[in-house]
């Protein structure tokens, strides 16, 4: 009987420890970390622009050994931070996944509504009932929730920005952490959404009063001002100025303001990269057997880009620092990861337009749009026309909201209503178009902007009628700068690809869309794409002889 069961039984064991290796070998090979970088506000040209005085760890590195996707665009428009973030990875656009600009407003409610706004959690890091933010305003699957899927939530994910939205949207619902920072009290801080309590890391890290330290000193060029070639002058009268200076002028100086003031500075991103990666050594990203993701974003460059301008020497020593830094963490990826062990990608939310001002001054198309002022006297005329007052409830991504029950009341035809202010918004100068939105897909605009705008319209929290101004067209003042039209100046970003499973030296001038960015990392990882994912994979970014 005994010598029966070990006939039996011996074989058994046998194919058993066979079959092992096998299905070890089915698990599909992962970099130990993804690294998603987004430099809010970082228009394609700013990879070349300065590379004369980029050094070899940076972005020189970046464009050396990693994959350049040039010709990488915005699927839609209107281009601003919270479309931009949620776009690249969901893999979708606005008319889909929900955030179709940084708030909206929501008729149901009879209010605007931030994008992150939850008032069902709230802060954690700073003493606060109201304010509470998380993803559940974004109606699909992001690539990190994909990922956190695939693993059965092995894997880490933790998003950091400045900006709430920089880190909650990119990092998903199923993130572990969100962190992003709160000027009014210096700390990065987070919500109940994802944690009770801020980690006894990032409590020591707060503690350390960072922003105080690195505004102490002030800002003033990293190499003599005189030597600032690429940009105009320093003192341009379509700059704006801090608000404690008499100038927008360097040097900058910071004592006694408060911490907030970090973010129009190079030091908004040192401070970014160094809660990064005190991130990664607090939750021990890449260190387990699944692969983690960090999702970090940069948001000083948009708050340095609004209030001086492309073009300013502010703007410059920026992108000389942010080039700095970015080859330090480079170096602290390879120590900590080994080199070839992280896949990371760099690209941003929207690029920036020139500011008005220095248009005028080089004889370029410009000007100026005073939108309040339009809509205030289309209201004044409707009303006197149907009796509806502030006919035009609200405006967002450059959509009008009309009182559509107030309309309803008077008999009005909704289609004569929006003909005519569409009419006299075509008058204007510096408008080049208005459309009918619940008519956009037969409005016949030509390509790609009939597309983007479809893309960029949520039927349910988008609005009636939405404007496009002229090429250079500002709403606003002439100082400083902005963004969100669909031209490419704000749409073209840039994308390049290093590490991991990554051609090395590549580049490609094939026409790409953000929507691109997460269904390569999917195909990448060899896991399921967003529920919302309308993009592409970038294959020819891809080693052939990827595992």
């Amino acid at each position: 009987m005994i010598q029966f069961f070990f006939r039996r039984a011996l074989p058994a064991m046998a194919i058993a420890l066979m079959l092992a290796p096998a299905v070890q070998a089915q698990t599909p090979p992962r970099p130990k970390i993804v690294v998603g970088m987004m430099v809010d506000q970082m228009r394609w040209d700013f990879l070349y622009r300065y590379a004369g005085r980029y050094g070899q760890g940076g972005f020189k590195r970046l464009l050396r050994e990693g994959f350049r996707c040039e010709q990488t665009y915005i699927d839609y428009a209107p281009t601003v931070t919270a479309c931009g973030h949620t776009s690249v990875y969901t893999g979708s656009v606005p008319a889909i996944h929900g955030i179709m600009d940084n708030g909206w407003y929501s008729r149901e409610l009879g209010r605007d509504v931030y994008c992150t706004e939850d008032s069902t959690v709230r802060p954690v890091g700073i003493v606060s009932e109201k304010g509470g933010m998380s993803p559940r305003n974004m109606l699909t699957t992001t690539v990190t929730d994909e990922l956190r899927m695939a693993t059965q939530y092995q894997s880490k994910v933790v998003g950091v920005a400045l900006k709430d939205r920089g880190s909650i949207l990119p990092a998903g619902h199923a993130a572990n952490a969100a962190f992003w920072y709160d000027g009014s009290s210096g700390s990065w801080i987070t919500s109940t959404y994802y944690m009770q309590e801020l980690p006894d890391w990032a409590k020591r890290y707060n503690a350390a009063k960072r922003p105080e330290k690195l505004l102490a000193g002030g800002w003033e060029t990293m190499y003599p001002i005189a030597t600032y070639k690429l940009s105009e002058a320093d003192d341009k009268n379509y700059e704006n100025k801090f608000k404690h200076e008499s100038a927008p002028v360097f040097p900058h100086r910071f004592a006694g303001q408060e911490n907030g003031s970090i973010r129009s500075t190079p030091f908004g991103n040192t401070l970014t990269f160094e809660f990064a990666k005190a991130a990664i050594e607090g939750y021990g990203l890449g260190a387990g057997k699944a692969t983690d993701f960090l999702a970090v974003s940069f948001s000083s460059p948009d708050a340095v880009g609004h209030q001086f301008g492309p073009n300013s020497i502010e703007t410059e020593d920026v992108y000389l620092r942010l080039d700095k830094d970015l080859a330090d963490f480079f170096s602290y990826l390879d120590t900590r990861f080994g080199k070839g062990n992280w896949l990371y990608f760099i690209t941003a939310d929207h690029g920036v337009s020139h500011s008005p001002g220095y248009l005028e001054e080089h004889r370029l198309p410009t000007g100026t749009l005073d939108g309040s002022g339009i809509v205030k006297s289309l209201n004044a005329e409707l009303e006197k026309m149907y009796g509806v007052k502030n006919a035009i409830m609200a405006t967002a991504a450059d959509q009008l909201y009309l009182d559509r029950p107030g309309f309803a009341a008077k008999n009005a035809d909704m289609k004569q209503v929006s003909d005519h202010i569409i009419s006299r918004l075509r008058s204007v100068p510096e408008i080049s178009d208005a459309i009918y939105l619940p008519e956009i897909g037969k409005a016949g605009l030509h390509q790609p902007l009939q597309t983007m705008l479809q893309n960029g319209y949520n039927r349910k929290r988008g609005g009636d009628i939405v404007i496009v101004m002229n090429s250079g067209v500002k709403n606003g003042s002439r100082n400083g700068a902005t963004h969100g039209l669909w031209y490419p100046y704000d749409s073209h970003i840039p994308l390049v690809w290093m590490g991991w499973g990554i051609k090395s030296g590549g580049r490609s001038y094939r026409t790409m869309g953000m929507t691109d960015i997460a269904p390569t990392i999917a195909a990448l990882l060899n896991i399921q794409v967003p529920s919302g994912n309308i993009g592409h994979v970038i294959g020819e970014a891809i080693r052939e002889d990827k595992p």
